[in-house]
């Protein structure tokens, strides 16, 4: 039985990016507490999951977790993985719609486009455990109607029998016209009260979204995944003619063939060995760009042209992701 849809709805329950290689990532965001008003409903606060087809590079998150769940080697975990997602393929191609357990439905459209349609009751924020969606039943106020009713008893009582007050009638009960107006001034106090809290609400949810939206966008940037498993290091010793060699040589070229950006610099300095190993003798991490990554590069060119070239080979023969870096 192949339990892949499982192992992924467990894992987004931690990470809000969990790849399934070969065939697309699954992301999540956060989306805050909404009261609607139209509906006097509450919604919790939740994470959204959404799917995108372009990552789809295998980075040992779902390989790794499948391998300890099941008790079975990484590469029977990958072949396992294969063997699912080839099995997803096949019957989208026959025109069927695949059920992901807990996590949504696939279907190929009539554009021949893969089409996602997320799980909306599963709730993948822990912080959220227990709460559900509920609706505040309407209030009826009796008291409006039961003076309506006694209104119009008195109208109908004056019309038979008017009745009339006599000055010293009057000044012995003043304090129900001070009652009258207290009862009005509270009620407008209160009513202007509720739309500000409302109005409070509506611009803190919004608020926080946008700081969400914006936080899973740069997460999305940085696009770096930190495997619980890595490889062991390798650990090589440079001169100090090399080391002089190599800041000289970046100096001189402005263009950079980028293979990736790491959040960790252990696993930069891991994937500079690894390319170098592969025969790419001046690949180097090339410094910390804007968002915190340690940047690796193949090579640095000071001829754009010749950058390009290069930048073809390897993204046809090695990186499709690999992209071309100019420093001013």
């Amino acid at each position: 039985m192949n339990n892949i849809a499982k192992y992924i709805s467990e894992l987004l329950y931690r990470y809000e990016c969990v790849i399934l290689p070969g065939f697309g990532a699954f992301l999540t965001r956060r989306q805050p507490a909404t009261i609607q008003e139209g509906t006097a409903s509450f919604h919790p606060p939740k994470k959204l999951i959404s799917f995108n087809q372009q990552l789809k590079n295998n980075d040992g998150l779902l390989a790794n977790y499948i391998s300890s769940a099941e008790n079975i080697s990484y590469t029977d975990a990958v072949a396992k993985i294969q063997r699912y997602v080839l099995s997803l393929n096949e019957k989208m191609n026959q025109g069927q719609r695949v059920d992901m357990i807990k996590i949504g439905v696939f279907y190929t459209s009539v554009e021949n486009t893969l089409q996602f349609e997320p799980l909306q009751e599963e709730n993948y924020l822990t912080e959220a455990f227990g709460l559900s969606s509920f609706s505040s039943p309407v209030i009826t106020r009796e008291i409006e109607v039961q003076r309506e009713v006694y209104k119009e008893e008195v109208e109908t009582i004056e019309e038979s029998t008017p009745i009339t007050f006599t000055p010293e009638k009057r000044r012995e009960r003043p304090y129900l016209q001070y009652a009258a107006v207290a009862a009005i001034v509270f009620g407008v106090v209160g009513i202007m009260g509720l739309k500000k809290f409302s109005d409070t609400t509506i611009s803190y949810n919004n608020l926080e979204l946008k700081k969400a939206n914006q936080e899973i966008e740069n997460k999305i940037q940085e696009a770096t995944f930190e495997i619980s498993n890595p490889l062991p290091a390798i650990n090589l010793n440079l001169t100090k003619e090399s080391a002089s060699e190599a800041i000289t040589n970046e100096e001189l070229g402005k263009f950079y063939i980028v293979a990736g950006a790491y959040r960790v610099e252990s696993n930069a300095n891991k994937k500079v060995q690894k390319l170098k190993a592969s025969g790419h003798i001046n690949a180097r991490v090339i410094g910390v760009n804007k968002y915190g990554l340690h940047q690796v590069a193949y090579e640095n060119y000071t001829n754009k042209i010749e950058a390009r070239k290069a930048l073809s080979n390897i993204k046809s023969l090695e990186n499709p992701t690999a992209w071309l870096l100019i420093r001013d």
